[in-house]
């Protein structure tokens, strides 16, 4: 039983770690090609903005979630040492819902400059949109730092099960007990996934229906202007965001019920997904961005050459 435990947990730490330094690697060629352009123009609109702490977000995510994973599998006696184990549940939770949240805040931003309404409340926020922008950064960082909080007094709660233990291949909390000191954590965990889960939707019915509405417009006009082009590449990102993110959620649902699961091949399964999400999400803005697809493009067609 001990060979196949290690021999699970091996095989998982390998395909986290590609699947992790794949995202990081993705994110930090967002970050380095905005971050370029930012020194050099000394500015960056909204959406780069977003895109660039988006990106950091990300790769922190990914390099706490890796380590946590890392841990737990290799050397899980280190995650008993106070406050390692504590330390290693905030940062990876609140770097997770800085991700969930700014990506949200995107979708929304999409919406609110690109479609087109003539309700004024709309209006108003097609605006104001650029100047809320720090709002929303100072908001997503509140609701995740709330949420660290209490993934640390979780953790540091008196019921961890077998201190002293050394098994291997928890995922979810590294061998506490799930009762009911879990439940508000994982309540406002929920409600934080279905929050942002709920704007996206949003996000893409409005842009879906002012899409529509535009195309009507243009089919009467018989002609096709810019602003066709911004919506189907927003609602390229939005949609494929959507997708991703629907499944994230049912990931997270599944994470919950799993979570006292020793080497489930089901949370094995749910894992993985949620390693890939950040750089699959990712490579999706890129091609959406023409400036960074552009980049990019260029960079391959040199180490081609």
């Amino acid at each position: 039983q001990q060979s196949n435990l290690t021999s699970y947990g091996v095989t998982t730490v390998a395909i986290i770690t590609l699947e992790a330094f794949a995202g990081m690697w993705i994110n930090a060629f967002i970050l380095g090609v905005l971050g370029i352009g930012w020194l050099k123009k000394k500015t960056l609109n909204s959406n780069e903005k977003i895109l660039l702490f988006l990106s950091i977000a990300r790769i922190s995510d990914l390099c706490f979630s890796w380590t946590y994973s890392f841990l737990s599998f290799i050397y899980p006696k280190y995650l008993y040492i106070h406050p390692i184990l504590q330390l290693a549940l905030f940062f990876q939770a609140f770097f997770n819902h800085c991700n969930l949240w700014l990506s949200a805040c995107l979708c929304v931003f999409y919406c609110i400059k690109i479609a087109n309404f003539r309700n004024s409340f709309f209006i108003y926020l097609k605006v104001k949109i650029d100047r809320m922008v720090p709002w929303l950064f100072l908001v997503s960082g509140i609701l995740a730092l709330a949420i660290g909080i209490i993934a640390y007094n979780v953790a540091d709660k008196p019921h961890c099960n077998n201190r002293n233990s050394t098994g291997q291949g928890n995922f979810g909390s590294a061998n506490i007990k799930m009762d009911k000191h879990f439940f508000p954590s994982f309540f406002l965990t929920g409600f934080g996934y279905a929050a942002s889960f709920t704007a996206v939707i949003f996000s893409a019915v409005f842009l879906l229906f002012s899409l529509w509405r535009h195309k009507c417009k243009m089919q009467t006009n018989s002609m096709k202007d810019l602003s066709m082009e911004a919506h189907i590449r927003a609602m390229k990102s939005i949609l494929s965001f959507l997708v991703m993110y629907s499944i994230n959620f049912v990931c997270l649902v599944l994470k919950m019920v799993y979570v006292t699961k020793k080497g489930s091949y089901m949370t094995f399964l749910i894992v993985v997904f949620q390693y890939t999400f950040p750089g699959l999400h990712s490579l999706t803005l890129i091609f959406s961005n023409p400036k960074l697809e552009k980049t990019l493009l260029k960079i391959l067609a040199l180490e081609r050459c």
